[in-house]
């Protein structure tokens, strides 16, 4: 009985990415690795500049009985 030869690693090994393929959080198209979780260098200027104006700002609601920081005068 012969002895299969074992491959090189580099040789015909499959490799398997460390995510699922998604698509770019900006236009929907396929990812690439340098720019995960977008697709290019753009989307992800455009990604950038929306945090950096504020569009992406979490709105703040207050709760009811909140006195806006101001120490509590004791009265009800």
């Amino acid at each position: 009985m012969a002895a299969a030869k074992a491959k090189p690693a580099g040789e015909g090994a499959k490799v398997v990415p460390l995510y699922r393929p998604r698509k770019c959080a900006i236009c929907g198209k396929p990812t690439v690795r340098a720019y995960h979780p977008f697709c290019s260098r753009r989307c992800a200027d455009l990604d950038l500049g929306k945090w950096l104006s504020g569009s992406y700002a979490i709105p703040a609601v207050e709760a009811e009985g909140e006195n806006n920081g101001e120490p509590d005068s004791g009265q009800s």
